[in-house]
């Protein structure tokens, strides 16, 4: 059951590299972190996101925390299109950009949640020496923190030759098996992609991603606050955030393939420190609270992050696999 959302607010934000489209959820509650979102290419911050924040499991979060949507520059619904030889900025600068929000807002801390190239720009500007402490928990979805290598570079520089930015984005979207088995929702974002009048601005931030430098991950380092890692069932990023989660403090990182995404936040916020009194779902009560997540490589590799603790044994039901759309 989907609700609806509190009445936004949207302000255009000046930034060092340009305007930042922002849309806030709530009032300015400095009490407790905002919860900060950042979605992914081809996606906007309400196709990305307004799915997931409507879901009535997530109501108790919602009524909690401001939410604040920021979406990359030209790609919010109604952007003018750049004109030819607009400079787009790369990651880093729109990472870069993210501060300014936080003072515009006079936020002190975010719990921040990216999706796809979105999760590379809130890591990015996590990991920043300038802002250590302004990054409470961060929930990174689908994340590919490293570029591509010289084969991954070679097949990408002959699917630019022979397909369609639109297709070429939804390649990064979605994993041949997950266009097999949900081919209307393919075919919406491939309308709405190939028919958007902002199209040009979708491109010049799909090629300003797949110009990325390599994030740079060490357990010993980086991030200074709890990770949840989230890879949908046969995403195309799978590989990647497996062996992005490898490499992290398996003592402050969970690795999760959900059975429900809206579980999975809410003890992900818990863990934290926050709404520790909130009722949880009848599901909740009567089965495990307990979300983990365990996957070997070469038969060596071995790890699980269980996210939270219940009273009651048991197991998570699995659900069946489908696309890391965050609406779940």
């Amino acid at each position: 059951m989907c609700v609806t959302l509190s009445p936004s607010q949207e302000h255009s934000i000046e930034t060092p590299h340009g305007l930042l489209h922002v849309t806030l959820h709530g009032t300015s509650n400095t009490r407790r972190p905002a919860i900060l979102t950042f979605h992914d290419v081809g996606l906007d911050s309400k196709s990305c996101f307004s799915p997931l924040f409507k879901f009535e499991e997530m109501q108790e979060i919602v009524k909690n925390f401001t939410l604040v949507h920021i979406d990359a520059p030209g790609q919010e619904e109604g952007a003018t299109a750049y004109p030819m030889g607009y400079q787009y900025p790369s990651m880093e600068q729109i990472a870069e950009m993210i501060p300014a929000v936080l003072t515009y807002f006079n936020f002190r801390t975010v719990i921040g949640i990216g999706v796809g190239s979105g999760s590379y720009i809130l890591s990015r500007f996590t990991v920043s020496m300038a802002h250590p402490d302004s990054v409470e928990g961060l929930v990174l979805i689908n994340m590919d923190p490293e570029t591509r290598g010289w084969m991954d570079w070679a097949a990408q520089k002959i699917t630019t030759l022979t397909s369609s930015i639109t297709e070429q984005i939804l390649s990064h979207l979605f994993s041949q098996e997950e266009m097999s088995a949900n081919a209307d929702l393919v075919r919406s974002h491939r309308d709405r992609i190939s028919k958007a009048p902002n199209l040009i601005n979708i491109e010049l931030f799909w090629r300003s991603y797949n110009s990325r430098r390599d994030l740079i991950i060490d357990r010993n380092s980086n991030f200074k606050c709890p990770v949840m890692l989230v890879v949908g069932d046969q995403a195309p990023h799978e590989e990647a955030a497996v062996e992005c989660n490898s490499k992290l403090d398996p003592t402050t990182t969970s690795f999760l393939k959900p059975s429900k995404l809206t579980e999975a936040f809410k003890y992900f916020i818990q863990g934290m420190g926050y709404m520790a009194s909130s009722i949880m779902t009848r599901l909740s009560r009567s089965r495990t609270a307990s979300l983990s997540s365990s996957y070997s490589m070469d038969g060596e590799r071995q790890r699980s992050r269980t996210l939270s603790q219940s009273s009651q044994g048991g197991q998570m039901p699995p659900s069946p696999s489908h696309t890391m759309e965050v609406s779940c």
